[in-house]
């Protein structure tokens, strides 16, 4: 008999989030085991590709047991951005992380209390369980009688095998990734050298099997505008001004700024010419294929004909002859910036505990809409997002606490550096609680303060069970993308002074001057007490040292302010009067006549007034 269960992560004790579901004969389900390891996805997700789920790892703790395969396996995901161009896939990885991959049979509907979406495959093996979103695959089979493929996600693009071109049945996978033309407008902005390139056709991946070289040309059909239109001209310019004045795209090197750039009007140039690019990896990359003639055809589509396997193909429009080399360059930054996002570090307290923060990296076109959320769950502001960086899928934000300020992820262990791992449709967050690391830092100053130091570990330096502090350890060195100022405020602290030392007077008038002092203390704002200070004949130095005594209360650093200026006249000066003169000159009229009436109300009722006082 064969059930379905629901399996949680068996490395929480407290998360009650579901792993997957297995559906397998009950005596099965008994010695299968689910974990949660977010901590590999990077080792994961390979180029072009999109986690969109947990990773999880499928194991029987009986090794002897054998269990009657298939049986199903459905994840729950969540995927914000969808299109033509991309599919969900299962990914299944071995412990060698070498990975095939599984079209789900079923993706929609719960399953019992959970709601939302999950990918459904029979699996042969057991081992490690990912959804990602990736490139869309499709399969075709060329025949001697030849064949046109017009793949799904773009009916533009096709290609023309003609009879006899190749000798045998062969069997071709096609991928179309499509290029935005603001992208293509941001890199013309970082260089001179792009400038001749007006637009581009969609970067093309095809997979022959090299034992069969082409025996007769393929006519490839492509789309490719010969000039942006006006409505791409204008989000072209908007681009430059956004990202010059926020993203600061980070940009290879072998693509560095020569001079200041500006966008070039595309007009009818007679050197305007397309440009076909090849990459092979057996022939050290990209290269340009000088012998092969593309044609504009209608409707903004460009034809040539193929006579070799290439792995990847895209066609540039050009405005004036430039060398292989520079458009070479400009492939590989387009092909970077294809895999990158730009995006940034969000940091929120919260509302009600400021020892409680969350760290986030959002991607830069999310972050209204994110910092929107945080408010929603009561985390205040201002949130400090730091400056815009780029960052693939998969890669590890680092960071470091430094300063007076460290954290804790359990709220017992501080002072170590912690991690985040970056995908774009995965939400990276990290909920952290901080404290001071000296009580007695920062002098002077209200708050605690640190900052957060935040690197960036490549892909290719992530190694297989790498822990956070060996990642900072290597990546420390260089310089940070970002640093966040974190600040904690202080404690209020209750000095209780021997009874020897406290100064008590037993004079009325005394003790009804302090109450009136303290009273008029609590009703001044901050603003008001900086312009009484400078109104009131007291040195600087003297307000100074004043601050430094009552760090963080300003009521005490008010009402030892004028206590001070009233020890400071004579006996016979009418204090009232020329205090509330000054309180008129600061312009609280309100509290001059509220100061006066309160002073002749204690030599009506000078009992209540002297009970009061005590």
């Amino acid at each position: 008999v064969y059930l379905e269960t629901r399996y949680f992560d068996m490395l929480s004790d407290t998360s009650s989030q579901v792993s997957c579901y297995i559906t397998a004969p009950s005596h099965v389900l008994q010695h299968l085991e689910c974990r949660i390891m977010n901590s590999m996805s990077s080792l994961i997700v390979s180029d072009n590709e999109e986690l969109v789920s947990n990773v999880i790892i499928v194991e029987c703790s009986d090794m002897e047991k054998k269990i009657p395969f298939p049986i199903c396996i459905a994840i729950p995901f969540t995927a914000r951005y969808r299109g033509n161009y991309r599919d969900i896939m299962v990914k299944v990885s071995d412990v060698n992380l070498q990975s095939s991959y599984l079209t789900p049979n079923s993706r929609e509907g719960g399953r019992g209390s959970y709601k939302g979406t999950c990918a459904e495959v029979k699996v042969y093996k057991l081992g490690i369980f990912s959804v990602v979103s990736c490139l869309k695959k499709e399969s075709f089979t060329v025949t001697k009688k030849g064949l046109t493929l017009k793949p799904s996600m773009d009916s533009r693009v096709s290609l023309n095998y003609p009879p006899g071109v190749f000798g045998s049945p062969v069997l071709v996978q096609l991928k179309v990734q499509p290029v935005d033309p603001s992208l293509v407008a941001y890199l013309k902005t970082q260089q001179d050298t792009s400038y001749p390139v007006i637009s581009t056709s969609p970067l093309i991946h095809v997979k022959h099997p090299l034992i069969h070289p082409f025996q007769k040309p393929v006519t490839i059909f492509l789309p490719c505008a010969p000039h942006p239109d006006k409505k791409n001209l204008a989000s072209e310019i908007e681009d430059k001004r956004i990202t010059s004045a926020t993203t600061k795209r980070i940009i290879p090197v072998y693509l560095t700024r020569t001079k200041s750039a500006s966008i070039r009007n595309p007009g009818n140039n007679a050197c305007e010419s397309l440009k076909l690019l090849g990459f092979r990896s057996g022939d050290s990359g990209w290269f340009g294929l000088d012998n092969v003639v593309v044609r504009t055809m209608q409707s903004g589509l460009i034809s040539f004909e193929l006579c070799e396997h290439l792995e990847r193909f895209i066609v540039l429009h050009i405005s004036s002859i430039v060398e292989n080399s520079l458009l070479v360059s400009f492939v590989k930054a387009l092909e970077e910036a294809l895999l990158s996002t730009t995006a940034c570090v969000v940091l929120c307290h919260q509302k009600d505990n400021p020892h409680r923060i969350v760290i986030l990296v959002v991607p830069s076109k999310d972050l209204n809409q994110v910092l929107q959320n945080l408010r929603l769950e009561s985390f205040s502001g201002p949130p400090e997002s730091s400056r815009h960086f780029q960052v693939k899928e998969g890669e590890h934000i680092l960071l470091r606490f430094t300063g007076n300020i460290f954290a804790s992820s359990n709220g017992k262990d501080y002072g170590k550096d912690y991690r985040l791992i970056f995908h774009l449709q995965r939400k990276p967050r990290l909920e952290l609680q901080i404290k001071e690391v000296d009580e007695f830092g920062n002098y002077g100053c209200p708050h605690y303060k640190g900052t957060i130091v935040v690197y960036k570990a490549p892909k290719e330096k992530t190694v297989r069970n790498l822990d956070e502090s060996s990642l900072l350890d290597e990546n420390h060195s260089q310089l940070p993308i970002c640093k966040l100022p974190l600040k904690l405020p202080k404690h209020k602290k209750l000095i209780n002074r021997p009874q020897s030392t406290k100064r008590i007077s037993t004079d009325p008038i005394e003790v009804l001057w302090d109450s009136l002092l303290y009273w008029l203390a609590e009703e001044l704002s901050e603003e008001n007490a900086t312009r009484l200070s400078s109104s009131l004949p007291l040195r600087h130095s003297t307000v100074q040292l004043i601050k430094l005594k009552n760090p963080g209360d300003l009521t005490e650093q008010i009402h030892e302010l004028l206590c001070f200026w009233k020890r400071s006249l004579p006996n016979s000066t009418d204090k009232v009067r020329l205090l509330a003169r000054h309180l008129r000159k600061i312009g609280r009229n309100d509290l001059s006549q509220e100061l006066r009436f309160k002073w002749e109300e204690a030599f009506t009722e000078p009992q209540r007034w002297f009970d009061a006082a005590q």
